[in-house]
């Protein structure tokens, strides 16, 4: 789980303005209420995940409860792939 975080937060530290407190961001922090993200950065962040970790995340999984904080993100992507979701291969894979 260190490693999806330490992904995560480089993705929200190189993609998104946090006037350079992205290692200051509290694990349980709300990204949309410290306005880190957008309607459209939750879909930036949502195509990331899918490309880094080879994961789709459905429609239905578009939640604040599994997107909002870097806490919520990491469950959520270590659930899924800790539960054998349907996966796509990581994009490396399939570039090889």
């Amino acid at each position: 789980m260190q490693d999806i975080e330490r992904d995560v937060r480089a993705f929200i530290r190189e993609n998104f303005i946090l006037d350079g407190q992205a290692g200051d961001l509290a694990g349980d922090a709300s990204l949309t209420r410290h306005g880190v993200l957008d309607s459209m950065g939750v879909l930036e962040l949502i195509m990331f995940l899918e490309q880094r970790f080879g994961l789709k995340v459905p429609d239905e999984d578009a939640l604040p409860e599994n997107l909002d904080s870097v806490d919520a993100i990491v469950r959520y992507v270590d659930g899924r792939l800790g539960a054998g979701a349907p996966a796509t291969p990581p994009a490396a894979a399939r570039a090889s």
